[in-house]
């Protein structure tokens, strides 16, 4: 189940399953259990923990008498949900708003070759106009989702 989300949202495969073996297990893991399971690659399961934590879908714990660094899952979907949004969408929504306010209708004439663009100026603009919009009622709606969640 975790590794169809993780496909779905674009992401590596080996999240769902660093994510999904979390879950599954009843105590917290260590890096090399991670790996010996899963047979993944270090290097897969350190970026996969490292975006992990990032997102606030894994946090590392503590066990008495033991140096090495244990992995357990966080289950509360506003968590997850929320760090998915803060981490993931919201800098690309604000990359987006930059690139849609910097694009000019000229910048798509190069597309066209050719075609004189007053031909289509109209419906450059419209379609400029829209992306702002569009970028401004996701900037507007993300930040709501996380309240709702949190």
């Amino acid at each position: 189940m975790f590794v169809q989300m993780t496909q779905a949202l674009g992401l590596p495969r080996s999240l769902g399953e660093i994510y999904g073996l979390l879950y599954a297990s009843p105590r917290p893991l260590v890096f090399q259990e991670i790996v010996e399971r899963l047979q993944l690659s270090k290097g897969s399961v350190s970026q996969g923990l490292r975006f992990l934590r990032t997102i606030g879908a894994v946090q590392p714990v503590v066990v008495p008498g033991d140096r090495r660094e244990y992995f357990e899952p966080v289950v509360d979907l506003r968590y997850l949900v929320g760090g998915f949004l803060r981490e993931r969408l919201t800098p690309q929504i604000e990359a987006w708003g930059i690139r849609s306010q910097a694009l000019r209708v000229e910048d798509f004439a190069q597309s066209w070759g050719d075609v004189p663009i007053e031909a289509y100026r109209k419906v450059i603009v419209e379609r400029l106009d829209k992306l702002k919009t569009w970028q401004r009622r996701a900037g507007a709606v993300l930040p709501m989702i996380g309240k709702l969640l949190g």
